[in-house]
């Protein structure tokens, strides 16, 4: 986070105010169109008040939908929407106390910065010295104090992603809606400003509820990410827990960074569980709660970064939690070797092995080279089938 923006705002005291509300919670949402497809299929959802909220999928999962509910431009076929304990369905989206960023910032171009951002007070009345003012002290908590004359054709992506935030919370809303609010920036300046928003909001003490469909970007400034699936929701939780503890494989795979294997129960212990997968191989995992049964087929995960490459050695050929394989690419990434392999374990055709960068170059391996992947028994946990 900039310095610049560890400095927003602290000073104003709606800020401070605004922490106690913005709690929003779905309570059985759906949303059916006219042809029989379902967007959003029986949602249960609470966001707490001041969390930064990130609901992230694929195209076409929903996500988009739900924030539009959330912000009244679209209705429920069945559910309820609360925002502080209140079901706003029949509200307008000005009455709901919601504001939102669109993916395109929506700007006049026509108008200064200045005027841009006191629109929404002119649609609603407010005289015009007051509006001046509200609008200034906003575009001066978000850092364009000397750009408020300019047009939106004058300023760079990043401005005018700001002045699109200071226009969402001049009215000071509870909860801020942010449509794929970096889509349209280029990759250095998305870095930057993820980096902002988190900043703001926290400073702000606002509610924002953030769609997107980058895995990267949401766990970077969430509090909450919500993995969306086919219209409903895959998993709920911090983003730690939704990259280092996936609950199924979908989850697993879309966010990323974790191999998923599969094998067949064999034994079931009261601390682990062995499976056996292809070509004799033997996994051991601990055994969590779900219930399992001997026969079944159970899928796992492992983080990339917690196994381990070398290269092949006969002796060690029967060695639990250990894949087979031969090295298909490797990339540099600066703090680490991306290692990509093809295993002879077809349940897990294609293994990624992130290798910390002087490990890697202690004992190397080569692009055609057999290799060994190998993981503790601590570091699988297994996944629950797709809803």
């Amino acid at each position: 986070m900039s310095t610049d923006t560890a400095n927003l705002s602290a000073h104003t005291p709606e800020s401070h105010a605004a922490q106690t509300h913005g709690g929003v919670v779905l309570a059985g949402l759906t949303k059916r169109y006219a042809d029989g497809t379902t967007a959003v299929d029986d949602i249960d959802l609470r966001i707490e008040p001041g969390t930064y909220c990130c609901l992230l999928g694929p195209s076409g999962c929903g996500k988009t939908t739900m924030l539009r509910m959330i912000a009244g431009h679209e209705t429920p076929s069945d559910g309820a929407i609360l925002i502080d304990g209140k079901n706003v369905i029949d509200k307008s989206p000005r009455e709901r106390g919601t504001a939102m960023m669109f993916q395109n910032y929506a700007l006049f171009p026509h108008l200064s910065v200045r005027d841009n951002v006191a629109f929404a007070m002119r649609v609603r009345g407010v005289a015009k010295k007051e509006r001046l003012y509200e609008a200034d002290r906003v575009i001066e908590q978000v850092q364009l104090g000397a750009l408020a004359d300019r047009l939106p054709g004058q300023l760079s992506g990043g401005q005018q992603q700001r002045v699109a935030l200071a226009r969402a919370i001049i009215m000071r809303p509870t909860v801020l809606l942010l449509d794929e609010p970096l889509s349209a920036l280029d990759e250095f300046l998305r870095l930057q400003m993820r980096g902002e928003l988190r900043g703001m909001q926290r400073e702000l003490g606002i509610t924002f509820v953030h769609v997107t469909h980058t895995q990267l970007e949401a766990i970077a400034v969430a509090d909450q990410v919500v993995v969306m699936d086919k219209g409903r929701i895959a998993q709920s939780a911090s983003p730690r827990d939704i990259y280092a503890q996936p609950r199924t494989e979908y989850v697993a795979a879309f966010i990323g960074g974790q191999n998923v294997m599969h094998g067949r129960v064999s034994d079931l212990g009261d601390a682990a569980i062995t499976l056996h997968g292809a070509q004799g191989a033997c996994y051991i995992l601990p055994r969590g709660d779900a219930p399992v049964s001997i026969g079944a087929t159970m899928s796992f995960a492992v983080r990339r970064d917690r196994m381990r490459v070398t290269g092949e050695n006969d002796a060690m050929a029967a060695t639990p939690n250990t894949l087979h394989g031969r090295v298909r690419e490797l990339e540099y990434q600066g703090i680490y070797m991306k290692v990509s392999l093809v295993t002879d374990d077809p349940s897990a055709p294609g293994c990624v092995v992130y290798v910390e960068e002087n490990t890697f170059f202690k004992d190397p391996v080569a692009v055609g080279q057999r290799v060994r992947c190998g993981w503790d028994i601590g570091e699988a946990h297994g996944l629950a089938e797709r809803a």
